[in-house]
């Protein structure tokens, strides 16, 4: 087996309405699809897609906490852009001595983090 690639990531959500205004209006993501699942693009070839756990049959059992990265050009920048919003970042900035990463949650808990490499991997 080969895998080209990942399509979606699916994120757990209890509120579609709150949820959808969050990603789309809050972090500014372009939505590409409401086939009652909002899927939402991802940079060039990933894209995000709430998933209502009860629509499908299942429970909100918790939310991600293995954050989800979202490289970005200047991650103080988006944070600043973000705080502006409303978004409450989990401590600071974090530099690596490879790259700076801020993480932060949607309104049900799910991980995100800002990323972006600024160094070559050793």
């Amino acid at each position: 087996m080969r895998i080209e690639r990942t399509d979606f990531i699916s994120v757990p959500v209890t509120d579609m309405e709150r949820s959808t205004k969050w990603y789309g209006e809050t972090l500014g993501l372009e939505r590409i699809n409401d086939d009652g699942f909002p899927e939402y693009q991802l940079g060039e070839n990933v894209s995000l897609y709430l998933l209502d756990m009860e629509s499908i049959g299942s429970t909100f059992s918790a939310p991600h906490t293995a954050s989800i990265a979202l490289r970005v050009a200047d991650v103080e920048e988006a944070r600043k852009e973000l705080e502006a919003k409303g978004i409450v970042f989990e401590g600071d900035t974090f530099d690596t001595s490879v790259c700076h990463m801020a993480h932060f949650r949607d309104p049900d808990g799910n991980v995100f983090m800002l990323h972006r490499r600024y160094a070559p991997p050793a």
